[in-house]
């Protein structure tokens, strides 16, 4: 079985962030989303991974390489045009072959991995196995109505949902799923859609089967999903220390200090993770925030917020919460001040507080 992972994708939700980088990449609890469902193809025995790429495919190649780090051997198929899922798959023809495989959205992010799913597919062989989670807006999402374990019929974000079973983002295909993604139309966005495709195989007598998970998964395209799995990933945390605190600082609970890193005269309340040759001075970084690597943070509060490469915050006299920072971004002090501030900011930009 080999994997499919789909990074074509614009990320038009987490804009700014995404105009200079692809949201594949975007870390969460300091790590690209992208390497969660790498590592969750590998535990689930598969090596042999394709990488559907569109316009960020350099900065996807230089990051993930090859693939050896993770034991995959990668292979990168072009998508010219992000039209639609089930285009990905007659894009990536060539290297599927006959073989079946896990197609898996590349921002999605799924705690507990795809092993049991890869296991029943395994020993049911349907046609196709489709990915379900429990929801509260079904309304929200692609909803499968299923008789016991099979799927009778997908309806994308239903005004009166048939069930609360959303689709998570990672289906397993057999060689049919070509001729379905041959067979639809364009949906009214001008995509082929892997739902239409799901719906042909199940309208063509071909079995789709279900897989419900009871674990925790986000699809972290919005800015508000990207910081609760940042929240959720961060709460596994083991404590470990390879930077440096001095004796003045207070390190308490699920903290990272990552090596290199430096924390002075700081509180780090955890669960929390400092990057590589970040320093932290005369600060505060509280609860479920992740500081990517050589950042500089001086003087300030921050909590619940993803803070990304290099960028810099100093003198900030009130706490930062809620926020994604983007890399090279500067938030410094001016003399007057508002009693509080959330921030989304792109790459390479200068805020001056007032």
């Amino acid at each position: 079985m080999k994997g499919l992972v789909l990074c074509g994708g614009a990320g038009t939700r987490l804009r700014p962030i995404t105009h200079t980088m692809a949201k594949q990449l975007v870390p969460v609890a300091n790590k690209p989303i992208l390497f969660y469902g790498l590592e969750a193809l590998k535990d689930a025995g598969i090596e042999d991974v394709g990488i559907v790429v569109g316009d960020t495919k350099e900065e996807i190649i230089h990051v993930v390489g090859d693939g050896s780090r993770w034991g995959l051997d990668v292979t990168y198929i072009e998508q010219e045009k992000p039209l639609g899922l089930a285009h990905a798959v007659l894009v990536s023809k060539g290297y599927l072959s006959d073989d079946e495989f896990v197609m898996y959205l590349g921002d999605n992010l799924i705690k507990d991995g795809i092993k049991s799913c890869v296991e029943q597919f395994e020993r049911n062989h349907p046609n196709s196995q489709i990915l379900l989670a429990h929801v509260k807006n079904p309304e929200q999402f692609g909803v499968a109505e299923i008789d016991g374990n099979k799927v009778v019929r997908l309806v994308e974000k239903p005004r009166i949902p048939p069930s609360d079973l959303a689709l998570v983002g990672v289906y397993i295909f057999d060689r049919n799923i070509l001729e379905a993604a041959k067979s639809i139309e364009p949906s009214w966005r001008g995509e082929l859609e892997i739902t239409d495709a799901i719906q042909w195989l199940i309208d063509n007598n071909f079995k789709v089967d279900s897989h419900v998970i009871d674990g925790w998964w986000k699809d972290t395209g919005r800015l508000e999903d990207m910081l609760e799995a940042n929240r959720i990933m961060l709460e596994s945390l083991e404590p470990c220390v390879k930077g440096s605190i001095d004796d003045r600082s207070m390190v308490i609970g699920r903290v990272v200090i990552e090596e290199g890193a430096e924390v002075v005269n700081s509180t780090i309340r955890g669960p929390a993770i400092i990057g590589e040759r970040t320093k932290v001075v005369n600060s505060f970084i509280g609860p479920f925030t992740s500081i990517y690597y050589e950042v500089e943070v001086s003087n300030s509060e921050i909590e619940h917020s993803i803070i990304l490469e290099k960028s810099k915050i100093v003198d900030i006299p009130v706490r930062i919460e809620d926020s994604l920072i983007g890399q090279n971004v500067e938030v410094t002090r001016a003399k007057q001040k508002p009693f509080s501030y959330k921030f989304m900011l792109g790459d390479n930009s200068g805020v001056v507080i007032v």
